[in-house]
């Protein structure tokens, strides 16, 4: 049964979008962030940030796209910049349990490829194929 769900793809998992992890320095994230649809995210000196219709993941469920403000903040490791969002109000997700609020999406993660910057974050099932949610922004 294992080779069985191996074999249809079952235990692999979407490989990131094109780029090389970098880690990004506050100047370079304190910009805004566009997604393929238009959506944007403005990320503020002073640690906060605006949304406007930018896609999100929350806990693997589909592709999401939220608007509102909030709170930003940076982590990283050795090789890459991870950014946090909190938003101010909760947005639900669950159409089903619309009091089921979510305040904090999941981080988005630092990439470049060539003189592009990206941050990332995988949306859906991976077992779907359901694209990653990206932002842009130029490189400076």
């Amino acid at each position: 049964m294992a080779f069985a769900l191996t074999a249809c793809g079952r235990f692999t998992v979407m490989p990131p979008p094109e780029g090389e992890p970098v880690v990004l320095t506050p100047a370079e994230l304190r910009t805004t962030w566009t997604d393929a649809d238009g959506g944007t995210l403005t990320l503020q000196r002073d640690g906060t940030f605006i949304a406007d219709k930018v896609c999100v993941a929350v806990r693997w469920y589909d592709s999401l796209t939220w608007s509102g403000t909030g709170t930003w903040e940076q982590g990283a490791n050795k090789k890459q910049s991870f950014v946090g969002v909190t938003f101010d109000a909760a947005h639900s997700y669950d159409a089903a349990h619309p009091e089921k609020g979510e305040r904090r999406p999941d981080p988005y993660a630092a990439l470049r490829q060539g003189k592009v910057l990206k941050l990332w974050v995988a949306v859906g099932d991976p077992d779907n194929d359901y694209p990653h949610c990206i932002l842009t922004s130029p490189a400076g």
